[in-house]
Parts: structure tokens; sequence; C-alpha cells
């Protein structure tokens, strides 16, 4: 494994930050773009929303630049982020947490109904995910002809709490995925799509970008995979032992221990 560490190579990328534009891109697909900006507010942060990329946003995105149509309805197995920002983009969808209070019963007679005008079915992180959602999201793609299979990522877990990790928006994936023996189109990192939609937003090129992240299959690979510069924190989903395992294959430019090692060296 290459040498990335030590606060003198991280000086190298102090000219990707200095009087540079910040932009924010997360897969956690629970918040739309306005309620990241508020949360940002709230924090004392003044960041718009079209600084913040989420894959809610990415998957209502790629909708819109496919040409998805109007006539046709978007089923979520997801939450409040993904819907919000459907509606914004002009699409009629339905689901989310409403769906999450709804039972089954497997009986001999059981019909499941749903809604022939869906066209796309749109799977993120979910806390309200249960058995109707996986079927409702199993039978649209399966029975309705063309409805597209979209994840907003597939990370098997996540920080949902401060105290421990939780599954991930890849579990209900899976899950979707494994009942109709399908592969999604993913949007979110470490997908190319978002950043595409990045560059042609900002008119950016991405050898003048530095991508920071603190995980190494999306953050870093997302960079990599996109030919940004990358930079891992050690402050979140990644550690020390994890980024030097030999099993290891992802390797960022330059690691440290959190975003606050970049304040210190700017004072200097």
């Amino acid at each position: 494994m290459r040498n990335i560490t030590s606060l003198t190579m991280l000086w190298s990328l102090l000219p990707l930050f200095k009087g540079k534009k910040l932009v924010f891109v997360t897969n956690n697909s629970r918040k739309s773009r306005r309620q990241y900006s508020k949360k940002f507010r709230s924090l004392g942060l003044e960041v718009t929303e079209e600084e913040i990329f989420t894959s809610s946003f990415a998957a209502a995105m790629f909708l819109k630049l496919n040409n998805f149509s109007p006539e046709k309805k978007v089923y979520v197995v997801g939450e409040d982020g993904i819907l919000e920002e459907l509606k914004l983009a002009g699409f009629e969808c339905f689901g989310g947490p409403e769906d999450g209070k709804k039972n089954i019963k497997l009986e001999a007679d059981f019909y499941f109904e749903h809604d022939k005008s869906v066209g796309a079915v749109i799977v993120g992180l979910d806390q309200y995910f249960n058995y109707y959602k996986m079927q409702y999201a199993r039978i649209c793609i399966s029975e309705n002809p063309g409805c597209l299979f979209i994840a907003t990522n597939r990370d098997p877990t996540g920080h949902m709490t401060s105290a421990q990790e939780w599954p991930g928006a890849g579990t209900m994936v899976a899950a979707v995925s494994c009942s109709v023996q399908k592969e999604p189109i993913v949007v979110g990192k470490p997908s190319g799509f978002l950043m595409d939609f990045l560059l042609k937003s900002f008119n950016l090129e991405t050898s003048r970008m530095c991508m920071v992240g603190d995980r190494l299959d999306t953050d870093i690979l997302f960079g990599q995979n996109t030919g940004c510069k990358t930079l891992l924190v050690l402050s979140g989903c990644t550690s020390l032992p994890e980024l030097q395992d030999a099993s290891n294959n992802i390797h960022p430019d330059v690691y440290t221990n959190s975003v606050y090692d970049l304040v210190g060296l700017l004072q200097k």
C-alpha cells in the first residue's frame, strides 16, 4: 500500500481548498436539499440548496433527464426526502413512510392489488421498511412493462445514530433486488451520475476538485471513479486499521484524522 499519510502531504492539497467552492454530496436520501439546508442553518452555516447534492435529488434528476413520462407514477421505498424531491421535480409519487403502517395477511385467497401506472420504483434508506413495501416494489417492477428500478445508493451500513452503525439503504435495495432478480440503476455515490450532474451544474472539471469523505467504498471510490483528488477523514465510517488492511484496495491520495486538520494548516 502507498504511504499516503502525514500533514506534509495534506499540505499539498490545500490549493484545492483555499478560496474554492464547497459542495456537499450525501448518499443519505432521508432528507431533501431543503431539509439539509435548514439543518446547516441551525448549525450556523449558510449553505444553499444549490450547493447540496443528495441521492434523493439525484433520483429525481435521473427521471427528469431521462424524460420520465408525466403520465407515470413513482413508488417510493424510502422516506420524505425522496418524496419531496420527486414532487419538486413535478412527478406524482406515493409510498414512503405512510406505507410503513400497512400490513398484509398471507391467506390462501389474498390478491395484492397495485397501481399499474407506476413506471419507476425508487428504493432508499427506509426505517419504515416492511413486507408490504417489498411486495409493492416487487410487483411493480415485475409486472408493469418498462418499470424502472432505481436505487439511491447501496451503502450496507450507516451511522444513523452517534452510538452505533445501522443497516443502510443497501439492505433495502438488496431485498427488492433479490425478489425481482434484477440489478437496480444506482444514482448515488460511487455512481458517476451524481458527479456528471454536479459538473454540469457548476461548469467544473474533476481535475480541479477534491472529494473529502469518511468512507472508502462510497466517497473515495466516487472521487477516484470520476477523476478527483481524494482525502479520507478517519472521523466517520472508515478506521485506520480498515484503511491499512491488506485486503483493502481503495486508497485515497491522502488521509487525516478529521477535517479540522485542514483548519490548522490554513491558519499557519
